[in-house]
């Protein structure tokens, strides 16, 4: 429902307030990427790759970002791209990477990649959360992680 700035002003406080954040309990779908983005992170680390950076996005408008960079035991930069779905009904976490995507996830590796005099070797990794994570109905997530999923050619 539309408001305008006079009826909003007018409007209870608790009734504002409630409307402004959402309830504790609820689950969102950035709290969800979140989760999916924390598994990830660990399950790699346990894998034995060294986290670098979180959420990494170019400046400005239409840029691209990159959930992990991550460090590899032979010293290869890995960009990490975490996707999560709940279920395969739309064709799952894999299918939801399109070309589009991953142009954008390289255009932001480009960008990152600036900051180094002589540019490590990278690779683009995707990490596929399956399920629910962080008391969701359902089962628990499996987490699939295809290193080398695409490049940047």
């Amino acid at each position: 429902m539309w408001f305008s700035r006079k009826q909003a002003d007018q409007l209870p406080t608790q009734c504002a307030a409630a409307s402004a954040a959402p309830a504790p309990t609820q689950v969102t779908t950035k709290s969800r990427g979140d989760a999916a983005e924390a598994a990830a992170k660990a399950w790699l680390a346990r894998a034995g790759l060294r986290w670098i950076e979180s959420n990494y996005r170019t400046p400005g408008r239409g840029g691209g970002e990159i959930d992990l960079v991550m460090r590899a035991p032979d010293g290869t930069l890995v960009f990490v791209e975490v996707r999560q779905r709940a279920s395969a009904s739309h064709g799952g976490a894999a299918a939801s990477i399109s070309g589009v995507k991953q142009r954008r996830i390289i255009f932001a590796a480009r960008h990152y990649l600036l900051r180094f005099a002589s540019p490590p070797p990278c690779r683009f990794d995707v990490v596929l959360v399956h399920g629910t994570l962080g008391g969701g109905d359902g089962p628990g997530p499996d987490i699939e992680w295809l290193p080398a999923a695409f490049d940047a050619s």
